[in-house]
């Protein structure tokens, strides 16, 4: 159900909303300040700060103004303010110092036929797509109107299936996948093969700069190749048709002029999210500019703090949670990390050293090679996905946590009494059973990307 105050935050937008992001403020979980009738800012709680989703709805001559008052609220509430999202002309009015985390590329709708003629390589997606059958539409006015409207219940399956093959856990903020709100302001374009949607282009208007945001492009993980260049150029062309003189596909996140720490941080995360290949993707589309986009904040801040609060609000329910339910995904990088984890574990359980917390040799060896086919299958699943090998990974590493609890729960608890000793016992029932959790939760998922297309 639509709010009030989002009525009055749409109107506000239709008459200044010109950051790309600016519509998605009408998604849930925003906050709204507003300032008279003619100036609102939106924004996200995140633990002690309050993070603002691009720059003010409100005349750029007033940017000033409202950030000073909105921080005094801050301030008055004990919170920390940061800017997410904001552009140029956002820096040239605050002075606030600004921290570049990423690029958008844009595009002139009236010249993408004219690029796509120089472009053989997306010609090429183009055309293997349609040899598979792939068809693009746009959705007609009604298809999604409410939560049972046939095609809905498609897109909300596509839109599972679609989160359930991501490594990190869903997000929210300026990334949530809402493709619903105000359905009326909004376009969006579906891919069927055979029948079956594959793939979704959700469109949100930039209303000051007349433009088209193409938000969300959701592909089946079984969808045939060029499935999302189908759709994207199925959305240029009828923006071109319209008339519509701008166009964007949204942020890159960590790519351009961004300081070394947050290059190393890019790479560090490459595992967690593919920044140079979404930015790959989006060039060989040839955008027609490449526009910086900024991570504002209050002079005397400091950029890593900032960094924080904006990952605190893209991480729903906190930093830790959203930690937890990532590593349960059991995403690849996450396999070979228990993997080589155990190599360490094995090399102590061959010492000699270890026989002590062992009745026999022979059971010291078994358990060695216990862990050592565990590895290995670790390391297999990572490299390839085996829903058998999963489930007997999932059974066996289920049984060493059980083995393994009963064993000091029954055994070795009161004998050993040192911190050390301890230590040695809790990491040997706690990292089995984290294994084990991952592996059930990993294999839940992956079901969950196999289910037909309906």
């Amino acid at each position: 159900m639509q709010s009030p105050d989002s009525a009055r935050v749409l109107a506000l937008l239709k008459r200044h909303g010109w950051n790309s992001n600016s519509f998605q403020v009408l998604e849930p979980g925003y906050r709204y300040w507003f300032e008279g009738d003619d100036a609102c800012i939106a924004y996200v709680e995140a633990g002690r700060a309050w993070v603002v989703a691009g720059a003010p709805i409100a005349p750029p001559g007033r940017f000033a103004e409202l950030i000073a008052a909105f921080r005094e609220r801050a301030r008055a509430a004990g919170k920390r303010v940061c800017c997410f999202g904001t552009q140029e002309r956002f820096r040239e009015r605050v002075g606030w110092p600004a921290l570049q985390i990423g690029e958008q590329p844009t595009w002139t709708p009236a010249l993408w036929e004219a690029g796509l003629r120089e472009n053989a390589g997306l010609r090429e997606q183009l055309r293997r797509a349609r040899a598979k059958g792939v068809l693009v539409r746009r959705v007609l006015e009604g298809e999604l109107a409410g939560p049972d409207a046939p095609l809905r219940r498609r897109i909300d399956g596509l839109i599972a299936r679609w989160r359930a093959g991501r490594p990190m856990a869903p997000m929210g903020f300026l990334v949530q996948v809402e493709p619903y709100a105000f359905p009326e302001e909004r376009l969006g374009f579906v891919a069927e093969h055979e029948g079956r949607v594959v793939g979704f282009l959700g469109v949100i208007p930039v209303y000051a700069r007349g433009g088209w945001f193409l938000e969300d492009f959701l592909r089946d993980p079984a969808a045939p190749n060029g499935t999302i260049e189908l759709l994207i150029d199925a959305g240029m062309r009828a923006a071109a048709a319209a008339g519509v003189p701008y166009a964007t596909l949204g942020l890159v996140p960590l790519t351009g002029q961004v300081p070394l720490w947050l290059r190393v941080a890019r790479r560090g995360g490459a595992a967690l999210y593919d920044f140079e290949g979404l930015r790959t993707f989006k060039a060989k589309l040839a955008p027609t500019d490449w526009e910086p986009i900024y991570l504002s904040f209050p002079r005397r801040g400091l950029g890593p703090v900032a960094v924080l609060d904006a990952l605190t609000a893209f991480a729903t329910g906190g930093l830790v949670r959203f930690g937890l339910h990532t590593l349960l995904r059991g995403a690849p990088f996450v396999l070979r990390a228990f993997a080589w984890l155990l190599v360490p574990w094995i090399a102590l359980l061959s010492l000699r050293g270890s026989r002590a917390w062992f009745p026999a040799d022979a059971c010291r060896w078994g358990w060695v090679v216990f862990d050592v086919a565990i590895c290995a299958g670790l390391f297999a699943l990572a490299r390839r996905w085996r829903p058998r090998l999963a489930l007997a990974l999932a059974l066996l590493v289920t049984l060493d946590a059980l083995a393994t609890l009963a064993q000091v729960a029954w055994l070795e608890w009161l004998r050993r009494d040192s911190p050390g000793e301890r230590l040695v016992l809790l990491v040997s029932v706690l990292a089995p059973a984290l294994a084990a959790s991952v592996l059930w939760s990993a294999r839940a998922r992956r079901s969950r990307i196999a289910r037909p297309v309906v």
